[in-house]
């Protein structure tokens, strides 16, 4: 009895190994030679198709053996790779997959690949090249394909669906269709119709301010086209109506953004105003308007920003099934997580109130300079820990935002990190790093670039400072970018450039990740200007020239060429390209060293400069370095109060002019002065007037200019006060609740 009932068993066994009842090991490929067929659906979808022939081709490439693709299950033979929607596909899996899911199944000597709504096939047949084949796409370059004649799947049974509805990470690494579909990211044109700061794009002020200024925004009893007024009933017919016609245009488009203006100044009028008191913050006009938009188009995703002003959620008004709110952490330092950085309390107080009214929620981060794009920016610990915070607080969506189409430090690293982050939060980001760089760099120069990043991190850690998404390279010249450090970093970039000097593709790539230092270096030599690590020294005969290699050519060129050679577009959001870096360098050689016998003087302040903006402290405006466009250094700022600055020569001076410069940069809320008065004196008690200067008034414009002013007049002093008077408030045009006027000062020139 028992001998006949395992006799009936192994039979069974046979019979449901026979039918691919039991998975085992698959060997695709041996030695060169295939009896496998890429099975597809009898009519099979674009995308089915594409994705049978990326399979097919990165197999040929691996071991040699082409794979023919055939249609239907007729033509499948004894062993098969099912992909898509086959007969037999669906019969093993009846089930339907999450959206962008995909699924890995091996039954008996067959393979199934089958993925959800969109894109989910293709990242399954990525999916398997990269953990089973040993293939790899790190950046926007070719990807790495190893060479195998025999291939071997393992059992496998893998379900993966996404972390996140959303996934982009804004690096040039986007322009590369492939690269988003291997490492499952997306990008924002291929989804929305109309994406991000929207309100000028419904309603243009051109079409309509000098008509209409009603369907503006209302600040301080004045209409200004800074935001709408989400009030006004023309206003909703409006952006109705051109919703309508761009979606007419491009139906396949799944979210469309409904948003405000990157600008302040939101609407008070009296039907704006009662909603936003009633809901205590800005965003309660917007997400009654916003719902009110939304319910025209039901089968559309619209988008929001929670941002600047309107980044607190409102008390009860919930936003419409339909819309998401897409949440900004801006105003967050970089230094630690999302979790425990201090600046970012309000974001993760803004996140738990959008989240008790909505279960969707983007997040628009920020992982770069934005001020300096090629700058240091040692945040890589961070990016896991954000990951995990967002989705352990029901976020749904992510906008990494790096430096665009431009390159930016370690923007190949940043963006794979990124991307398996996003498919995974819990991956081991160390081990991801370690690969990325062995893979990437080669395992020997890889070694030196990891201990390049791990002193940079070790030391900005160390250091206690904030690591700020607007800041620069030049204010840490005493944390992490000290002169002695980035001379270590030096040392470590020749070693790994002499571990790749045979390979000119790896040249390439390490010569890209230098670019930082050397930018820095640079932007590190106008602080410090005519002192060490400068850019001017002073010859035997009193002469400042330029010093070392600054006065080669060769070396800025060599640099600029560098840039545009790895992809710099520009060098900050907005900012200057390679070749207007290099002419700024030009007129800053040329223009040398403006003469002053107030060098090194003694400054006394009446009221403090701005913290935030410290240069070199008082003596900025007696180092002899000149301010430029950027107003983070070489300036001397003062927020809301006046410049009374006191310069002591030391004893009386022969004074003939006495200059300065002040920047002009309404975006940032730097203004020029109302009133310049100079005064001397011969003992620092009793001052004598020695001329004033009227600045014209400050209209509404958003250019940066530096702005010279003269006062003249012979006499003998020791003593100099120079009083800049700041606005008493903010211009209508550029008010903010929460910014204040500021002045800055860059040098006070005596001659």
């Amino acid at each position: 009895m028992n001998r006949k009932w395992l006799c009936g068993y192994f039979i069974i066994l046979l019979i449901l190994n026979s039918c691919g009842g039991r998975s085992q090991e698959i060997v695709l490929v041996s030695n060169k030679v295939s009896e496998y067929k890429i099975v597809i659906p009898s009519q099979p979808s674009a995308l089915e198709q594409r994705a049978a022939k990326v399979l097919q081709n990165y197999i040929q490439q691996i071991s040699g053996a082409q794979l023919p693709v055939v249609r239907g299950d007729a033509g499948a033979g004894n062993a098969a790779l099912y992909l898509g929607h086959t007969q037999k596909g669906d019969r093993m899996h009846p089930g339907k997959l999450a959206a962008e899911a995909y699924l890995l199944e091996t039954r008996g000597k067959d393979l199934f690949i089958m993925g959800g709504s969109g894109k989910g096939l293709i990242y399954g047949v990525y999916a398997l090249l990269e953990n089973n084949m040993g293939c790899k796409k790190l950046a926007n370059v070719p990807a790495f394909v190893p060479s195998a004649a025999t291939i071997k799947i393992p059992v496998l049974h893998e379900e993966v669906k996404p972390q996140f509805e959303y996934r982009e990470c804004y690096y040039p690494a986007s322009a590369d269709a492939e690269y988003l579909e291997w490492n499952r990211l997306q990008k924002f044109e291929d989804l929305w119709g109309l994406w991000g700061h929207s309100y000028n794009k419904l309603v243009p002020p051109a079409t309509y301010f000098k008509s209409h200024p009603e369907y503006y925004a209302l600040v301080k009893g004045v209409r200004q086209p800074s935001q709408l007024c989400l009030g006004n009933d023309e206003v909703y017919k409006i952006v109705v109506a051109d919703m309508k016609k761009r979606i007419s245009d491009n139906p396949d488009a799944i979210y469309w953004s409904v948003s405000q203006n990157d600008d302040i100044g939101y609407c008070e009028c009296d039907k704006c105003k009662p909603v936003n008191d009633e809901q205590g913050t800005p965003a309660g006009s917007l997400i009654k308007f916003v719902n009110k938009v939304a319910g025209n188009f039901p089968d559309k995703k619209i988008t929001t920003l929670a941002y600047a002003y309107t980044h607190k959620a409102p008390k009860s008004l919930k936003p419409a099934a339909n819309v998401y709110i897409f949440l900004s952490n801006i105003e967050a330092y970089r230094d630690k997580p999302l979790s425990e950085e201090g600046s970012a309390a309000q974001f993760r107080t803004d996140l738990k109130g959008w989240a008790a009214l909505t279960p969707n929620i983007f997040v628009w981060d920020y992982i770069t300079q934005f001020t300096n794009y090629l700058a240091p920016f040692p945040n890589l610990h961070t990016l896991q820990p954000n990951i995990q915070y967002m989705k352990d607080n029901g976020v749904k969506g992510i906008f990494a935002q790096g430096s665009g189409d431009t390159y930016g430090e370690w923007a190949e690293l940043r963006s794979y990190l990124e991307a398996k982050l996003m498919a995974d939060s819990k991956a081991d980001v160390k081990k991801l790093t370690a690969d990325f760089m062995t893979n990437y760099y080669g395992p020997k120069a890889s070694k030196n670039l990891l201990a390049y990043i791990n002193i940079m991190q070790e030391k900005m850690l160390t250091s206690n400072r904030k690591l700020d998404i607007y800041g620069n390279p030049i204010n840490e010249y005493r944390s992490y970018l000290t002169p002695d450090l980035i001379e270590q970093y030096g040392t470590i970039f020749d070693l790994a450039e002499g571990e790749v000097e045979n390979n000119p593709t790896l040249q390439d790539r390490v010569m890209k990740a230098r670019l930082s230092l050397e930018y820095t270096v640079l932007q590190q030599a106008k602080f410090y200007g005519i002192e060490k690590h400068g850019i001017f020294e002073k010859e035997n005969n009193g002469e400042w020239v330029p010093k070392g290699k600054f006065r080669d050519p060769k070396h800025l060129r060599a640099f600029i060429d560098n840039c545009n050679k790895a992809g710099v577009k520009e060098l900050s959001e907005g900012g200057l390209t390679p070749d207007k870096y290099a002419a700024e360098w030009a007129e800053i050689l040329k223009g040398g060293v403006t003469p002053t016998k107030a060098i090194g003087a003694t400054v006394a302040l009446q009221y403090p400069f701005a913290e935030d903006y410290p240069a070199k402290g008082n003596r900025t405006l007696v180092d002899g370095n000149p301010g430029y466009n950027d107003f983070s250094f070489n300036w001397l700022c003062f927020y809301n109060v006046p410049m009374v600055a006191t310069i002591d020569l030391g004893k009386l001076q022969s004074i003939k002019t006495i200059k300065m410069h002040f920047l002009d940069d309404p975006r940032h809320w730097i203004f020029l002065p109302e009133k310049i008065k100079v005064e001397v004196s011969d003992d620092g008690v009793k001052y004598r007037a020695y001329d004033e200067m009227t600045p014209p008034a400050n209209g509404e414009h958003f250019d940066v200019a530096v702005k010279p002013y003269a006062a003249k007049g012979s006499t003998n002093a020791r003593f100099i006060k120079v009083t800049a008077t700041n606005l008493s408030a903010l211009p209508v045009w550029r008010f903010s609740a929460t910014k204040k006027p500021m002045i800055a000062c860059d040098e006070v020139y005596v001659q």
